[in-house]
């Protein structure tokens, strides 16, 4: 499939179901978080999507602002039969663009895909790069996704081999 012929853009809500399909096997291995469909809803705004000149979804990605100057990469999927085409790198790209217009600073993942990252500019690190202070208004969400961040034990189950990334703007 030739660079041209897919586009990205910002997700539409009748892009949710194909992006839902995309995440089922990742979410069946434990590699990507369970969402109900509402909630992917809700979150329309925060994806981006590679869609391919005959209008399929070939991937997809979010980038979720966890706090004035960190956000996180969530949800990045490519359809089977798009891997290895740039795909997944175009939506990083994406989003770190979305994340630098916000004025985020720092984007973090946590990943089983290390090299990849590791090539789309992340490095690893070992502990949660927050202050203090900020951890404690931090643990009050009850996303699970900033639970994962954090580190804490409620969503270990999910998080077992996991690998943190951040990268600076």
């Amino acid at each position: 499939m030739p660079q041209n012929s897919f586009k990205i853009r910002p997700a539409r809500t009748s892009d949710i179901v194909a992006i839902q399909a995309m995440r089922a096997p990742l979410v069946d291995s434990k590699v990507l978080l369970q969402h109900q469909l509402v909630a992917l809803y809700e979150r329309t705004q925060e994806f981006v999507v590679a869609e391919h000149e005959d209008g399929r979804i070939l991937a997809a990605g979010a980038l979720h602002v966890m706090w004035g100057d960190l956000a996180e990469v969530r949800s990045l999927v490519v359809d089977t039969s798009a891997r290895g085409m740039g795909l997944g790198k175009a939506i990083v790209e994406a989003l770190i663009e979305r994340a630098f217009s916000l004025g985020i600073a720092r984007v973090f993942c946590l990943t089983f895909e290390v090299e990849f990252f590791s090539r789309c500019g992340f490095e690893i690190i070992s502990d949660v790069p927050v202050d203090e202070e900020t951890f404690a208004q931090m643990v009050e969400s009850t996303d699970d996704g900033i639970a994962e961040f954090l580190d804490l034990a409620r969503v270990k189950e999910n998080t077992l081999g996991n690998t943190r990334m951040l990268r600076t703007l």
